[in-house]
């Protein structure tokens, strides 16, 4: 199980990387990650809001976006 997780946060910072790197203009694949990354990041952030919204009923003050 250790090492299940040890090779999940390397991915994720391996991910990290490359979108730092891209943003700097780095290698074509680097972009490929980069962008891979981001999409994945986003996916598992937008199905974290609606679990939490499913879980609660509804919105709450902490799914705002009225910073």
């Amino acid at each position: 199980m250790i090492f299940l997780l040890l090779g999940v946060l390397a991915l994720v910072v391996g991910g990290c990387v490359c979108v730092v790197w891209a943003e700097r203009g780095g290698p074509r694949w680097a972009r490929v990650v980069a962008i891979l990354t981001l999409a994945l990041g986003d996916a598992v952030s937008s199905s974290g809001k609606k679990k939490r919204r499913g879980s609660w009923g509804g919105s709450s003050s902490m799914d705002s976006d009225d910073d």
